[in-house]
């Protein structure tokens, strides 16, 4: 029975990343890996901070990686990815128009 189950896991693992393998695969990797270094980056800034924040930083690879997963969703036509990274973009997007809004209200305050 634990030989059928690695056999089974074997030619899972072989059909989606090797079988599959092509532009888009590499492609949708690439998108996961820039959408996960935000929490690389939100940590560092943590550790560095000595409390929990979110830098800017964290919203563009939030962008980044959510755009090209949702390409990578389109072009595989998974409505799932589709409907998750479209409205979460808008999401990331409006976080940045409120940082910059932010910050010019920060500098129109401070300049007079």
């Amino acid at each position: 029975m634990l030989i059928q189950f690695g056999q089974a896991l074997s030619n899972y693992l072989y059909d989606i990343f090797i079988a599959k393998f092509d532009f888009w695969l590499v492609f949708g990797l690439a998108a996961q890996l820039a959408f996960a270094a935000r929490f690389l980056v939100q940590w560092i800034a943590s550790e560095r901070a000595g409390k929990s924040v979110v830098p800017l930083a964290f919203w563009f690879f939030s962008i980044g990686g959510g755009l090209m997963t949702l390409i990578y969703g389109l072009v595989k036509r998974e409505p799932v990815i589709i409907f998750g990274q479209l409205l979460s973009n808008i999401i990331y997007v409006r976080n940045v128009m409120l940082i910059f809004k932010n910050r010019q209200r920060e500098s129109q305050t401070l300049s007079n």
